[in-house]
């Protein structure tokens, strides 16, 4: 999750872009395979894979890792990591590992590993951001930390969960495990391609079932790259090729995910080459980029949602009458238009285009722009005189904000300010501590192609990345029955019927779905930046001399 990227204000079909090359004058200039290629990222989070969720530290860890599938051209999950994996019920998956794979300190990888990552993601105490992904396997509750107010520890201290591990894990041998669930779910093979549910060596615990503290500045993967060096926060990440690695081999030879706190910063030395890589352009420089760049600006396909959020736990937003209020006062088509020149879609419904299942308008009338309803929407319902917009520094978002800021104080008769956080991870961390920090903005990608992927993490009530506290049973409850129905078509059935009531409770406001505008320097070649809105490793190259 970007927390956890269009032309003309339409989506581009995917498979026009998602399969753009971004060449400069040196594609026939030797290749230099030991070359280090330079990357702006955020400033990370986490670096475990079952506490990060926000775009930058998964694209650390997708150089470190590889996962159990990958998605072909049709978003259909294809083995990577495993050869096979397979279910007759869709209650209990066999999963078969390639042999042939080991993490960077030499262990063999074995399914114990998958199992002891599982199990430390799943396990109460630990309390993983990830942990919800996890939840789906048969004894995933007994892990979980159950308030006991009347117990002899007190309400603060609740009892330890009944088990460590959960039953639905079993080793079958060193290259098979079986996953039981504790109910079917059709998708279980897609969702394994999130990093989530990637493997941890025995060298990364200090002992069974607890974690070393300082693994995640050095994390130990079975991937195509592996650390060289610590993760030097504010700073940068280093990864080196690794030589043993079975799967695809990168064309470099290593990277060095540059950590920027200004996207403007960023920008500037792609075009100095100082930097090789920028994901996303900052919004003030996408009118310039064609000639700044050239051929070195390139767009592609992307999922992901761009909206803000609202603490609904605070009074003054527990409202839905108000939410909707606020929503209908923003101008989304203006701020397409007028800050980000046509290069985002104006977002109406919860899900993006790219995935099967998406409404064009299911958010509804709660979504259209109407000042004046809003105006008495608002007053009728009693909204608050102040609003504070808060958002991330370290990303090209401060135009749109203060631009949707400027709206709010016009259509609605408020006095509203705009609070940056220097980085991401510091607005995520005070919206998990329930910091006052106003209405926040967030942006999703997805993490596997499902519409659940964005609805069950971001709105189900125990949610990985639902910072809102928004929780509703009957939305719940038909998550979970996509999640378990028969056949794709029924869990679209589901999953459109639970995005109806997001579409009137309105936890959050649905703003843009974003493309990837990215630059890159001549330095490199070959850049691709996928759905993920990740940087594919396996296709730059750096140029030689």
């Amino acid at each position: 999750m970007q927390v956890r990227r269009l032309i003309a204000g339409t989506v581009v079909p995917l498979a026009v872009t998602a399969g753009l090359v971004g060449c400069n004058s040196g594609d026939s200039a030797k290749v230099d395979p030991n070359g280090v290629v330079s990357i702006q990222i955020a400033e990370p989070q986490h670096m475990t894979p079952s506490n990060s969720n926000d775009a930058s530290g998964i694209q650390v860890l997708s150089a470190l890792f590889a996962p159990l599938v990958n998605y072909d051209d049709n978003f259909k999950p294809v083995p990577d990591a495993a050869t096979s994996i397979e279910s007759k019920d869709h209650k209990v998956w066999t999963i078969k590992l390639k042999d042939g794979y080991t993490f960077h300190n030499g262990e063999k990888v074995t399914s114990q590993n998958y199992i002891d990552a599982w199990n430390y993601a799943a396990y109460g105490p630990n309390a993983q951001n990830n942990g919800f992904f996890f939840s789906r396997i048969a004894g995933y509750g007994a892990t979980q930390q159950e308030s006991d107010p009347d117990g002899p520890e007190g309400p603060e201290k609740p009892p330890a969960p009944r088990a460590k591990t959960m039953s639905g894990l079993k080793k079958v041998d060193d290259l098979t495990f079986q996953v039981t669930l504790s109910q079917p779910f059709t998708e279980f093979e897609t969702i394994l391609g999130y990093s989530a549910f990637y493997p941890l060596p025995k060298a990364a615990f200090a002992s069974e079932g607890v974690l070393k503290e300082d693994f995640e500045s050095a994390p130990i993967g079975n991937g195509p790259f592996m650390m060289n060096g610590k993760w030097e926060h504010d700073a940068k990440v280093e990864v080196a090729k690794y030589d043993a690695y079975p799967g695809t081999k990168p064309k470099v030879g290593g990277v060095e995910f540059r950590i920027y706190l200004q996207p403007s910063a960023a920008y500037a030395d792609v075009l100095s080459d100082n930097l090789d890589v920028i994901p996303q352009i900052p919004t003030e420089s996408i009118p310039t980029a064609p000639d700044d760049l050239g051929d070195r600006f390139q767009r592609s396909s992307a999922s992901q949602f761009q909206f803000l959020a609202f603490p609904t736990f605070e009074q003054d937003f527990a409202n839905p009458q108000v939410r909707k209020a606020i929503s209908k006062a923003i101008d989304r088509d203006e701020i397409v238009r007028s800050v980000f020149k046509g290069s985002q879609q104006s977002a109406r419904s919860f899900v993006s285009p790219v995935v099967a299942g998406y409404r064009e308008n299911a958010c509804g009338d709660a979504c259209e722009y109407d000042p004046k309803a809003a105006k008495t929407l608002y007053d009728q319902a009693g909204g608050p005189k102040k609003i504070q917009l808060s958002y991330n520094a370290d990303g090209p978002h401060k135009d749109w904000i203060d631009a949707t800021c400027n709206q709010l104080n016009a259509n609605l008769g408020v006095q509203c300010t705009t609070v940056p956080e220097a980085k991401i991870a510091d607005l995520l961390n005070k919206v998990e501590e329930k910091q006052n920090v106003g209405i926040f903005r967030l942006g999703w990608i997805m993490d596997y192609p499902s519409m659940e992927s964005y609805l069950g993490p971001l709105y189900t009530t125990t949610g990985s990345s639902n910072y809102y506290g928004y929780s509703n049973t009957e939305f719940d409850k038909l998550v979970q029955e996509g999640s378990a129905a028969e056949t794709p078509e029924k869990s679209i059935e589901k999953y459109q019927q639970a995005e109806d009531i997001l579409a009137r409770d309105l936890p959050v406001i649905p703003l843009r779905f974003a493309q990837n505008n990215y630059g890159f320097s001549t330095r490199v070649q070959n850049v691709v930046v996928d759905l993920f809105s990740r940087i594919d490793l396996n296709q730059i190259e750096v140029l030689g001399n």
